[in-house]
């Protein structure tokens, strides 16, 4: 009986060990799955109750300098999915196939998207409002449409690689748009949905809003930016320029560009289109990743600011920067007289003048003017290795701009401890080193800003939407490099390479422009490539604007800065001190070559028409018998030099046409007799009458051939092609 109830005490024990063992069993279980595994089946029940749909921000606005919208956003329309309720629907392959057809996509490509057990999926982002019309009017059970935006820019073209571009998810990838990703992207929102059963959607759950982000004001200014870009474009064909050009323009004393233009160029609105035709055919000639290859290398080029990325030799328009070392250290006088009989010999090589047989005997100022080599190659040997470093130092080519815009390169220089005096005199005009157009432009601004060189910068201000400012970029002084006193100086003489010397190309009448012109040989020497250059601001007493024209391999007539880059500068200077209200500074010499105002005589009595022309200083001649005058050519407030004609018409007359003539070549006088025999007028634009040399046509408006009215004005424009370099 007692061994009995041992076995029974046993088998009780066993129970409740084995039901305790069960207990913590399932007690421990109960704890993993609750709050181990418990978090991440949490997940996964949300997940298969409901999907997050992320709605994109819109992006800041981008604006130039005078609220003039540079980039902005468009509305366009995502298309998203529901494939696992289209899979339950048994709707894959006919889903595919009408969206195929309204979208463009390949059909093989749609049905994996929507053949998946999943809640979301997009199908095709950034769509235009029409074609989501037509998906919408298909009215596909679980395919959905979401408002979107997308980048957009008003101009095209205009200013593309300062403002940069995005991508397919709207992120900034090259220039303002990438620099300022973070100020303008804002922050997306997100809408998150749920279902009652597989596949089914309830309702919106939970919606929380983007916010858009901060609006970004340029520098630029889009009327200067379009001169300079129209300009910079007519250069590269009429010069036929190679390999590019670059153009900034820069207020001279808050360091704001004003416009910075590289071409060629591209639509900001479809960035990755190739539309150079005889690429388009060197690419379809390739396949698989080499065409890829080639095609992204070309982009890339075609994406590249040559005004902040390239760095090239300066040549002469360095030369400034050498004038104004020599003066601050002392070596040199204004009067001081120099030879220059076509070279000059250094340590064991001989260099040439630009000018085959030299200068002659020259002051140092007419040298200047002249660009002659020994003159810089003396003043470079005077200033000596060690200060000339210190100076090239001090203008900022040993380090980069700080300018606001990626991939700014710095330059090359000589190794100072192998700075030898053949390397000095070569670099005293401005070869064997190189720099950025951005860095010369810089440096310039303290010729400009007595002596104090400003830091470029191409944004002004990023400004919140209800207007507040985030944050303003004021002018930053850099250093003081020379005194006001040799600054001052230097523009006075730069003035003199524009109105008599070097750089008679940019002359612009009653605008006192100062400047220096370069032309520099690239390497390999030899091979017949050149750099064409002008840098140069105005009004030389007090500037405003400093510009500079870079015109990589120029293979027309002539290579030389004076003839290319000096008149694209002209141009370009033309139009904007114009439009920036800056007074014009008449000399008596201009002032007697200013034109005179047509009058409007128009329906005047013939006799009354005549009258009005007394002390006009232009001339007139009337064709038909009428009593009165019906027409007039050229139009009243019209403006023409002394001596033109005007013709007067009178009624029941049709106006008499001519064939405009070729004046391409011609010198003034004779472009002047041919039109004045042919009843047309002409009308100088610009043209340096204090400068010496032979001024000859370069460009004519109306083109030649073309059929005019007796009486109409032929613009032309001169260029000097002696002694430009």
């Amino acid at each position: 009986m007692e061994a009995q109830g041992l076995e029974s005490k046993r088998k009780i024990l066993l129970v409740i060990l084995g039901f305790t063992v069960a207990l913590i069993y399932v007690l421990s279980f109960l704890v993993y799955r609750q709050f181990i595994k418990g978090p991440e089946y949490q997940e996964k029940a949300i997940q298969q109750q409901t999907y997050e749909n992320n709605i994109s921000s819109n992006r800041g606005i981008i604006y130039d300098r005078n609220g003039k919208i540079l980039a902005q956003n468009s509305s366009v329309v995502t298309v998203t999915a529901n494939p696992s309720r289209v899979v339950k629907l048994g709707k894959v392959s006919e889903y595919a196939e009408k969206l195929s057809g309204i979208l463009g996509t390949d059909r093989e490509t749609l049905e994996k998207k929507l053949n998946q057990n999943i809640g979301h999926v997009d199908i095709e982002k950034k769509i235009d409002p029409e074609i989501a019309n037509k998906v919408r009017e298909l009215g596909l059970d679980g395919i959905y449409l979401t408002d979107d935006s997308k980048r957009f820019y008003p101009y095209g073209s205009l200013a593309a690689h300062v403002i940069g571009f995005t991508g397919t998810d709207n992120q900034g990838l090259s220039g303002v748009e990438m620099v300022y990703e973070n100020y303008l992207k804002g922050l997306p929102g997100r809408v998150v949905s749920n279902r009652i059963e597989a596949g089914t959607d309830m309702q919106y759950e939970d919606y929380i809003a983007s916010q858009t982000g901060y609006n970004v004001v340029l520098t630029l200014d889009e009327v200067i930016q379009h001169f300079v870009e129209s300009e910079l474009e007519q250069a590269c064909k009429d010069y036929k320029v190679e390999n590019g050009a670059a153009c900034i323009i820069m207020n001279a004393k808050t360091g704001e560009i004003l416009a910075m233009a590289t071409y060629p160029t591209f639509d900001l609105n479809s960035p990755f289109t190739v539309t150079d035709e005889a690429l388009k055919k060197e690419l379809d000639a390739l396949s698989g990743d080499e065409r890829s290859a080639k095609r992204s290398e070309e982009l890339n080029k075609l994406w590249r600011n040559k005004a902040v990325v390239d760095s090239y030799e300066p040549g002469s328009t360095f030369k400034s920067l050498v004038a104004a070392m020599a003066l601050e250290e002392g070596v040199v006088s204004l009067s001081e007289v120099f030879n220059c009989n076509g070279g000059m010999k250094v340590a064991d090589t001989h260099i040439n003048c630009w000018k085959a047989g030299g200068h002659g005997s020259i002051t140092f100022v007419q040298g200047v003017e002249g660009s002659c080599n020994p003159l810089f190659m003396t003043l470079g040997a005077r200033v000596g290795a060690k200060n000339f470093y210190k100076y090239y130092k001090a203008f900022g080519f040993t380090e980069q701009t700080g300018f606001d815009l990626p991939g700014e390169a710095s330059g090359s220089f000589h190794d100072l401890s192998r700075f030898n005096e053949v390397e000095l005199a070569t670099s005293s005009f401005g070869q064997t080193f190189t720099i950025t157009p951005l860095q010369l432009i810089t440096a310039y601004s303290a010729l400009t800003n007595d002596g104090k060189m400003v830091r470029p910068h191409v944004v002004k201000e990023i400004v919140a939407n209800d207007g507040t400012y985030v944050e303003k970029f004021e002018t930053e002084v850099i250093r003081q490099v020379i005194s006001e006193e040799t600054s001052q100086t230097v523009r006075n003489i730069l003035e003199g390479v524009v109105s008599q010397g070097a750089g008679k190309n940019a002359y612009i009448k009653g605008f006192r422009v100062a400047g220096k012109t370069g032309t520099s040989e690239k390497i390999p020497r030899g091979n017949g490539k050149y750099v064409a250059s002008f840098a140069g601001f105005a009004p030389c007493n007090d500037p405003e604007i400093i510009g500079l024209v870079m015109l990589d391999e120029p293979m027309g007539e002539s290579h030389m800065g004076g003839a290319t880059a000096a008149p694209t500068f002209k141009n370009i200077f033309d139009n904007v001190l114009r439009y920036m209200n800056i007074e014009p500074q008449y000399t008596e010499e201009e002032l007697a070559t200013l034109d005179n105002t047509v009058p409007n005589v128009e329906g005047m009595a013939k006799a009354d028409a005549i009258a009005r022309f007394s002390g006009s200083g232009l001339k007139y001649t009337v064709i038909g018998s009428g009593t009165h005058v019906t027409s007039q050519i050229p139009k009243g407030g019209s403006s023409l030099p002394d001596g033109s004609t005007v013709v007067l018409y009178t009624e029941q007359e049709k106006a008499q046409q001519v064939e405009i003539p070729n004046l391409i070549g011609m010198t003034a006088s004779e472009a002047n007799v041919t039109l004045n025999n042919m009843g047309l007028n002409i009308k100088e634009a610009n043209t340096n009458s204090g400068s010496t040399g032979t001024a000859r046509v370069n460009k004519q408006t109306p083109a030649a051939g073309t059929m005019v009215d007796r009486g109409t004005v032929v613009e032309v424009q001169f260029s000097y092609s002696d002694d430009v370099h």
